[in-house]
């Protein structure tokens, strides 16, 4: 009789609850407890925001300010943003140095290959695998300065960012040709330069949010894939042959008159100074937070949310 009782109690129980889902008024209630899960994690969201531009404007003026007197100027932005650099690529190879065999501080191409690309025989990989054995190894003979067939640790960094030393940069201008240059032919062609900056389908989901202005130019594209086809045509392609050379590549990715860490220091300072005053307050830096997070001065927001030392 229990049992009978036991099973009526569940059965109405289940139609008690079933017919209650169907009122309105359950259904009201449900979302208002969606809504409100909606808004807590909207509240949190907005606080973890506010906690990491207050925690920007502290850490950029304590760490930035040389001369502690509350305020970060121009040149103590290019100051710290040429240390984080410089810290960024020795924390790297530091890094990737340790996850090698290295014998009497040095590593051979035959241990860099084997801990990268495995231990099979060349004839075992595949022809994607084989052009980029290739490619590392052409990179590999130009970092080592003395011509050993081995790399010290300074020779090891000069490899992984070649872009920062000068006797690498014709190989930052030949992996850049061989990335966009479709038709291996040496050069790059403007088809092949806008190839690689844009494809048409990225525009597609943004669709109904372009305006008129951003419709009015070649093909649908966007404004700014105009302004690099100008750019190409009017800056990069010097000798007006219709395609880049590894000379013009060259000015292009590594211009001669262009200090990086210079415009970065620049551009944070005339994006920031509200007052004009040419330099930078904490309220300053907190009012434009979103602009730090970005630059490589916060390593792109990084250090920002980490917990360690920055």
């Amino acid at each position: 009789m229990h049992a009978c009782l036991s099973v009526c109690l569940s059965v109405c129980l289940s139609v008690c609850i079933f017919y209650c889902s169907q009122l309105p008024c359950y259904s009201g209630i449900r979302k208002l407890g969606e809504k409100s899960a909606r808004y807590t994690q909207q509240n949190t969201v907005e606080l973890q925001c506010r906690y990491i531009k207050i925690r920007t404007a502290i850490i950029i003026v304590d760490k930035i300010d040389k001369d502690k007197d509350g305020f970060v100027t121009e040149e103590e932005l290019k100051s710290w943003i040429e240390y984080v650099q410089k810290r960024y690529i020795v924390q790297d190879t530091e890094r990737m140095w340790a996850d090698h065999q290295i014998t009497n501080n040095a590593m051979t191409w035959e241990s860099y290959k084997n801990r990268t690309y495995g231990f099979a025989d060349d004839d075992d990989f595949s022809s994607s695998y084989k052009e980029m054995i290739e490619r590392d190894q052409r990179r590999w003979k130009a970092a080592d300065r003395n011509g050993d067939g081995q790399l010290s640790k300074d020779e090891f960094m000069d490899f992984l960012h070649p872009e920062e030393v000068e006797h690498m940069r014709d190989i930052v201008v030949d992996e850049t040709i061989e990335d966009i240059d479709k038709d291996k032919d040496g050069y790059i062609s403007l088809e092949e330069y806008i190839a690689d900056i844009y494809e048409e389908d990225d525009e597609d989901g943004d669709e109904d949010d372009v305006g008129d202005h951003d419709k009015d130019h070649k093909d649908g594209e966007p404004d700014w894939v105009r302004s690099e086809r100008e750019q190409f045509i009017s800056t990069r392609d010097k000798n007006k042959d219709g395609r880049l050379d590894k000379g013009e590549v060259r000015q292009w990715i590594i211009p001669e008159d262009y200090n990086y860490v210079e415009a970065e220091a620049t551009h944070l300072l005339h994006a920031s100074d509200e007052d004009e005053d040419g330099k930078l307050s904490k309220q300053e830096i907190l009012d434009k937070s979103d602009v730090f997070v970005g630059s490589q001065a916060t390593e792109f927001g990084e250090a920002l949310v980490r917990h360690d030392e920055f």
